[in-house]
């Protein structure tokens, strides 16, 4: 109404740009309030439209504020009252929060009538609706705890003092006092502790009972801290009340609280005698079983204020305060909690016993939760946790007693397989540290204790699931083998791998979604032949034992049919048998003689290996003729072209039948036009570039056998 097709009224308004049309609709609202003849309705709501006094007059908000606050004197319902003021604080706090007299007014108002509560007209209607006065006090905290919270909005310390003389003129009434405690900001309360617990002390129980007091107190020195000398004489006075409460849930509700304050200010000794206290008041008739959230709130507490884990486990009781979560999911976060502190806070490894023990039956309580409902995430966090721990337990150079606990550890998490993964890793760095650390007089006790790693690691392997964990883990288990002179030991890693290929599914699940495991598999063998390089015959067995075997499986390994992951493994096997034709190898490992040591450019190692070459090699052209079809002509392609690349790089094109296949599959690739021009010209470049080095003329006539085809 008063934008009259102009501009829209600012933000902040004043009555001179409101026109007379907006104010005489805007008046007549406010003569038809006053025309209510009920007091309460009347009231509410002329405070809801508040706010619309500004568009009569700039002081009308301040002084129709007074005038409601002196309204609502007329009401007789003290608890009816109570709740007006706190809507009219509420109402006076937004449209005019700068106004604290009247704030003020309606407080000070409410203490004179506090006293009609104890009159005998509430009293006899609180007979009549048969309410007891404990449950009729507590409805008035709301209301007041809001008018508290305007009134010391912002406000000095100095109002907190004369709220509190107030309060002692009233007889220290425990209401009020609560009311107090709980909006005012918590220094101003801490610094007051031994006031306000003189204040409580002298409050009459009926109706409001101390202890919710000093539990209010409670919530702010765990806020504030009050002065050093006090603290003491503060836990004294609390707990001489709180120990003294027959309920549990009373006696629990204030125990979480002043909990906080005696790990913040006190010693182990102080948070013992709590928690015995706790132990005590909560054990009999399993009381324990109604307050697992409170009871967690005080585990948190304590080890949220004690990192040191040995002083910690220390503390007596602890432990037999964890024995009182006997609900198994509620126990199971009980020890998520301490493992999460201790992953987080732990900074360096420990072997202490009193640790170790204790954090073993936490994380055997998450273990043993695990059955076949639980869900993947949740076996990921505690398997997260125990992982956690496992890895910050070192016992130095006390090797066996390392060991001792990872078999421990391994009959303890048997159903988390990450776990048992870790722990196959961790014993396979054990055993490379002991190789590297002990030495000399020891080297029969450490060839001992390398070999109990080693099989630790083999007959642990076999219990996982994921198929590829297990395939890594034998190759990996198979090279710390090696690189500790545990021949034969490798060759059980290794012989087990190539006996688990078959079993490779077509599709493994990865992250919740089925996916092909050819990519997967491709990777492995191609980690596998970089470790057969350097690993030597087994006497007994014939040259290139393991390379056969494992064609062997790779030929029978039933492979997708528009794959061509087969012959890119095959390639890999012509890069392996290529460097194992060297006369020295690309590599060795400390102490172990490879197959260039033990044959040295045998005339007969040299012979098996051209003929494994050449039964590989047919295997990759047989494959390559049956993609001469329009719609494989594009694979038969990029194939022929990789196949000559790796001839170019591992094969020795003097040979003249070597040197005519490199020609023809460079043909191959370019047949059907469906190779990629500019690789070709790349590669072409290349080899004319690689011819002008010593001891490589030949490819220079090579380079003139292989033209490019233009696309016309």
């Amino acid at each position: 109404m008063c934008v009259d097709n102009r501009s829209v009224l600012p933000d902040h308004f004043s009555p001179e740009n409101v026109n007379d049309t907006a104010k005489e609709t805007c008046l007549n609202w406010f003569f038809k309030i006053a025309s209510i003849r009920e007091l309460i309705p009347r009231f509410y709501v002329e405070a809801s439209i508040l706010k619309c006094n500004k568009f009569l007059s700039k002081t009308g908000i301040s002084e129709c504020l007074p005038r409601l606050t002196c309204m609502i004197r007329g009401i007789g319902d003290p608890l009816v009252s109570v709740y007006a003021r706190a809507y009219l604080c509420r109402v006076g706090m937004e449209v005019a929060p700068h106004l604290k007299e009247s704030l003020n007014k309606n407080f000070f108002d409410f203490l004179l009538t506090f006293k009609q509560i104890h009159g005998d007209t509430v009293q006899n209607q609180l007979v009549v609706q048969g309410v007891e006065l404990p449950s009729y006090l507590p409805l008035y905290s709301p209301a007041m705890d809001w008018i508290f919270q305007c009134i010391s909005y912002h406000a000095p310390e100095a109002l907190l003092t004369e709220m509190m003389e107030r309060c002692k003129k009233l007889g220290n009434n425990a209401l009020l006092l609560n009311s107090v405690m709980s909006a005012f900001r918590a220094e101003f309360i801490a610094t007051r502790s031994m006031d306000f617990i003189g204040m409580i002390k002298e409050c009459d129980e009926s109706g409001f009972p101390k202890h919710l007091l000093f539990r209010s107190l409670g919530l702010n020195l765990a806020l504030a801290d009050p002065p050093e000398g006090d603290r003491l004489q503060i836990l004294n006075e609390a707990w001489k009340v709180i120990t003294k409460l027959k309920n549990p849930q009373d006696y629990v509700n204030c125990a979480e609280v002043w909990v906080e304050y005696t790990c913040k200010h006190f010693t182990k000794r102080e948070v013992n005698t709590v928690l015995a206290d706790v132990i005590k008041h909560m054990t009999p008739d399993r009381a324990f079983e109604d307050s697992y959230p409170q009871l967690q709130s005080i585990i948190k507490k304590v080890i949220a204020h004690f990192h040191d884990f040995s002083v910690l486990f220390s503390v007596e009781k602890f432990l037999p305060f964890l024995d009182m979560f006997q609900k198994e999911s509620v126990r199971v976060e009980v020890c998520k909690c301490i493992m999460e502190v201790f992953i987080k806070h732990q900074q360096e490894p420990t072997k202490d016993p009193v640790i170790l023990n204790a954090l073993l039956h936490v994380c055997k309580t998450m273990h043993d939760s695990v059955n076949a409902l639980t869900l993947e995430d949740e076996k990921r966090m505690l398997a997260y946790l125990i992982n956690g721990f496992i890895k910050m337990v070192s016992f130095g150079r006390d090797f066996e007693q390392q060991l001792s606990f990872y078999v421990e550890a391994r009959s303890m998490f048997c159903n988390l397989e990450p776990v048992l993964v870790q722990l196959i890793h961790s014993v396979n760095r054990l055993a490379m540290e002991t190789r590297k650390v002990m030495k000399g007089n020891h080297s029969r006790k450490t060839a001992a204790f390398v070999r109990a790693c080693v099989a630790y690691c083999f007959i642990t392997i076999p219990s996982l699931v994921g198929i590829f964990t297990r395939l890594n883990l034998y190759l990996h288990s198979g090279q710390v083998a090696l690189a500790n002179q545990c021949l034969s030991q490798a060759d059980a890693f290794f012989k087990a791998a190539i006996s688990l290929i078959p079993e490779v599914p077509k599709m493994i699940n990865i992250d919740g979604k089925m996916r092909p495991s050819e990519s997967f598999l491709l990777e492995f063998l191609c980690n596998f032949f970089s470790t057969l390089l350097i690993v030597p015959d087994h006497p007994e067995h014939g040259v290139l034992f393991l390379v056969r075997e494992l064609l062997n499986v790779i030929q029978d390994y039933t492979w997708e049919d528009n794959s061509d992951d087969k012959i890119r493994i095959y390639t890999c096997v012509l890069h392996l048998l290529s460097a194992m034709s060297q006369e020295t190898y690309l590599y060795h490992i400390d102490k172990v003689d490879s197959n260039d040591s033990l044959y040295g450019g045998d005339t007969k190692f040299l012979a098996e290996n051209n003929k494994l070459c050449e039964t590989v090699m047919a295997q990759i052209l047989e494959h390559l003729k049956t993609l001469a079809k329009d719609e494989a002509l594009k694979r038969q392609s990029s194939l022929g072209l990789s196949f000559f690349n790796s001839i170019l790089a591992h094969g020795d094109l003097r040979n003249n039948r070597l040197n005519q296949l490199s020609v023809n599959l460079w043909h191959l690739a370019q047949r059907h036009g469906c190779a990629d021009t500019r690789t070709m010209v790349k590669t072409l470049e290349y080899i004319k570039k690689r011819s002008k080095h010593p001891d490589m003329g030949h490819l220079t006539e090579l380079a003139l056998r292989l033209p490019l085809q233009t696309r016309t």
